[in-house]
């Protein structure tokens, strides 16, 4: 049985939420009425402003300010200024923290799932529960999961660009 999930499943740290994240369902109702889904195969984690790698490092900014905000929280950026990438922030009110949605078992890369799944700065902001154009469900897939360091962070420093915040699905 498919269940939808609730502000309750993301109310937890981004450490114990990312890796539960992997094999759920990403589905999108269209404008035409038509739903969309796609497994999540692989999410990556940002936590904190100590986190070099997450954007509250540089503190509370207009961009930022949904980081520190209610958890289940649709939070999407544009990437080199033509990339949508969604997370979903995770855990307490004013600790910043949020998962990556980086790939689907058949979209490999975040961008190519926010566009697969049209996803646009028009979600930043949603909630990822209760929502009739965006949510998760959970088939009871549970995928045996490896960790790896997170991608595309060089910037971050040796050890966050290092530290294996990256669940991905092990392939069969």
């Amino acid at each position: 049985m498919t269940e939808i999930l609730t502000e309750d499943f993301f109310h937890r740290d981004a450490l114990e939420v990312a890796p539960d994240l992997v094999g759920k369902i990403i589905a999108r109702r269209l404008e035409d009425g038509t739903v969309i889904r796609e497994r999540i195969a692989e999410t990556e984690v940002y936590r904190g402003e100590e986190d070099l790698g997450c954007h509250a490092s540089k503190g509370r900014t207009k961009r930022t300010e949904i980081l520190y905000g209610e958890s289940g929280v649709i939070y999407v950026y544009l990437c080199y200024g033509m990339h949508w990438l969604m997370n979903v922030i995770t855990g307490e009110k004013e600790q910043p923290q949020g998962v990556l949605f980086r790939s689907g078992e058949v979209k490999n890369g975040p961008a190519k799932l926010t566009k697969y799944l049209q996803i646009d700065g028009s979600f930043n902001g949603e909630k990822l529960f209760g929502n009739e154009r965006v949510w998760i469900e959970d088939d009871g897939t549970r995928p045996e999961l490896i960790t790896a360091p997170r991608v595309g962070i060089d910037y971050a420093g040796e050890y966050w660009k290092n530290v294996k915040w990256r669940y991905i699905a092990k392939k069969e």
